[in-house]
């Protein structure tokens, strides 16, 4: 059970898995997407109609029809990633050995829809996967297997994504062999250190200069690349333009009179914008309606007459 990319990871790994079968996949409906609004489908339910599996995309579990369809499939467990729906415990109880789940924290931290992109903007050094057995609740059930991660300076959403989805489908393969040695030993986890990932929203894009550098860049990496920062720039009197940021790097402490969110000007091929300690250095600029700009290029085009 998932949809988007991080759980077609986990479904490749799953069948090229020796120890088991996937007799069904079960993945959103088909939602519209882009400025036509085409119905297109999950990178799940690519996967699995490429490799002939059936696929099911019941809205929800609230209709008896569709957990007796599950049911009749006789799972002996339900691996689940990313799938976007909360499974009712009359979805749980089906499978003789349970649902477990494939999350993108160390569990109990960050519990919730977007723990990749918070983590990263939280400014953690460590995440991880937590393959975790499933039970009535927001990803609180027992611990089954954890697997730590370190996060880079300049790791940003997409390459923690992919590399903890990678790490995910692996970690999996090996639960389920233990599971089916007996050698799992599920521990519950500790309620009262937990924290939550809520999922993202346009608004928390906008950049506050005011901050100090690393903030900003952990804001403009962790919501790399959806769903993006920005900040809306005067370019002349009355004319403001939105520029969309791209991940860079933190670079000298400003002058105490700098007035944040001013450019500074070049360092080699990256622009350098005031932040409230040091300067922030952008390799790449996007204006609202234009195409994405080299920052020598946005230097020349919209700051300096001279180039």
């Amino acid at each position: 059970m998932g949809t988007p990319g991080f759980a077609a990871v986990i479904l490749a790994d799953l069948l090229a898995f020796e120890g088991g079968e996937v007799i069904g996949v079960y993945t959103q409906p088909d939602r519209p997407c882009g400025r036509g609004q085409v119905c297109k489908p999950s990178d799940v339910k690519k996967l699995a109609l490429e490799k002939g599996l059936p696929v099911y995309q019941p809205v929800n579990f609230k209709q008896e029809e569709d957990r007796q369809a599950l049911a009749d499939l006789e799972p002996d467990v339900l691996v689940v990633a990313a799938y976007g729906l909360i499974l009712p415990q009359s979805v749980l109880d089906i499978p003789p050995l349970g649902a477990i789940n494939v999350h993108g924290s160390l569990l109990p931290k960050l519990r919730g829809a977007a723990p990749i992109q918070r983590s990263i903007m939280n400014g953690d050094h460590v995440t991880g996967i937590t393959i975790m057995q499933m039970e009535k609740g927001l990803d609180s059930g027992p611990i089954m297997l954890q697997r730590a991660m370190g996060i880079g300076i300049h790791d940003t959403a997409e390459s923690l994504h992919d590399e903890l989805a990678a790490m995910g489908g692996k970690l999996l393969v090996e639960t389920l062999t233990k599971l089916e040695q007996g050698l799992i030993h599920p521990k519950v986890q500790d309620h009262d250190i937990a924290t939550h990932a809520p999922k993202l929203h346009k608004s928390e894009g906008l950049v506050d200069w005011n901050r100090t550098a690393q903030e900003i860049h952990d804001q403009i990496r962790g919501l790399f690349p959806w769903p993006g920062t920005w900040f809306s720039f005067e370019r002349r009197p009355g004319k403001t333009v939105k520029l969309t940021l791209y991940p860079g790097s933190i670079g000298d402490p400003v002058e105490p009179a700098t007035i944040p969110g001013t450019f500074l000007g070049m360092r080699g091929d990256t622009l350098a914008i005031a932040c409230k300690d040091r300067e922030y250095l952008l390799p790449m600029i996007k204006a609202a309606g234009g195409k994405p700009l080299d920052a020598r290029s946005f230097f020349c085009g919209y700051l300096s007459s001279t180039c």
